[in-house]
């Protein structure tokens, strides 16, 4: 029997928990994609290592958490982003990761270890949703 071929999404998923991995050291505990038209929303779930998490209790180590996944983002995103390209045909115009600590304040990720990108494509593609489940 053939095994179904994987979605877009899917596979989108599939290369961020890779990327993750090889990034940080360890793989978020589950990966939700949402591709709609231009737009494309990856959410790591559990993303944050127990340290990072306990750093960005307080504002000053969530800033420091957040400049730290700020600055690696920034700079070893490239394969990810070509990753993307080569998954979906459509070039990655904008990038950005978020982060949000205990206080609510829009930072670089979510203090729970929860961290969100967000990529505008520079072509429509299929409307497309995958998630492993959350953790």
């Amino acid at each position: 029997m053939d095994k179904p071929q994987a979605s877009m999404a899917q596979n989108i998923a599939q290369a961020v928990r890779a990327f993750e991995q090889e990034r940080t050291g360890h793989a978020p505990k589950s990966v939700t994609v949402v591709l709609s038209d231009d737009a494309l929303v990856i959410t790591l779930h559990g993303a944050l290592s127990e340290a990072e998490k306990a750093l960005a209790r307080t504002p000053n180590g969530a800033a420091k958490v957040q400049e730290f996944h700020s600055q690696l983002f920034a700079t070893a995103a490239d394969p990810l982003r070509q990753d993307i390209e080569r998954i979906t045909g459509a070039k990655v115009r904008e990038a950005i990761a978020e982060i949000e600590p205990p206080q609510g304040t829009v930072m670089k990720a979510f203090a729970g270890g929860t961290i969100v990108q967000v990529y505008l494509l520079a072509a429509g593609v299929a409307t497309d949703v995958y998630s492993n489940g959350r953790a």
